[in-house]
């Protein structure tokens, strides 16, 4: 296989979903090899979100623990609806989109979850994974003109729904972390728009990014005095 060939390959395969997904996988495995996935001394070792710390300094805790899973089927879970999401969004947004849409997501749900729930461990990629599921609603918002992706949207409406559903009657489950992330996740992709649907106008991209610079400063510093 030539060189161009091979670029062209890497180019149209998720590559930052498959490397995402495998570090996810990693830290698993160093967290199963270190004491187990579950042992809240290992999840705080490998960055799981713990307030007290946050507060403390250590801030990267607002973006690590979406490496971080509490159990196997949190991995499982998570680990396959990263794979299918990401292999989707990533071909939508394109690869550096993707990679930036996926994080701040993350950031964005931990945020959410730092400020409105101050006493628990949290961990889990699903702070991103709802994130995913809001650009693909921005999407239809956008590019209501176009029949595949308005038909998207709606699948991914009603799966929204039934997951913050089945979040209000389930214990353990941080909602506040799914919805930061899902918000997060739609003005993000406004922000960072996707041209291989279409131009979106510089006004609303500029409004996505105001409005999610805004949201996140508001929740740091109802956390941070909160706390």
């Amino acid at each position: 296989m030539n060189y161009s060939n091979w670029r062209s390959r890497l180019q149209n395969s998720a590559y930052v979903t498959n490397a995402i997904l495998a570090v996810t996988i990693l830290v698993f495995l160093l967290e199963t090899f270190s004491g187990g996935s579950t042992n809240n001394s290992v999840l705080v070792f490998y960055g799981a979100r713990l307030n007290p710390l946050i507060l403390y300094g250590q801030w990267w805790r607002l973006m690590t623990p979406v490496f971080v899973h509490i159990g196997l089927m949190h991995i499982l879970v998570n680990g396959f609806s990263l794979y299918y999401l990401g292999q989707m969004t990533e071909q939508l947004f394109g690869h550096w989109r993707f990679f930036l849409l996926y994080f701040i997501s993350g950031f964005a749900g931990n945020v959410a979850s730092f400020a409105f729930s101050p006493n628990t461990l949290a961990a889990g990629a699903s702070t991103a994974i709802f994130g995913l599921l809001g650009a693909c609603l921005m999407l239809g918002d956008s590019f209501k003109e176009n029949p595949v992706i308005r038909q998207l949207a709606r699948q991914f409406l009603l799966l929204v729904g039934l997951n913050l559903l089945f979040n209000l009657f389930s214990s353990g489950i941080d909602i506040f972390g799914h919805i930061g992330g899902l918000l997060g996740g739609f003005l993000a992709a406004g922000m960072l728009g996707a041209p291989a649907l279409g131009r979106m106008g510089t006004p609303r991209r500029i409004a996505s990014a105001v409005t999610l610079l805004f949201g996140l400063g508001a929740l740091l510093f109802l956390g941070f005095n909160a706390g």
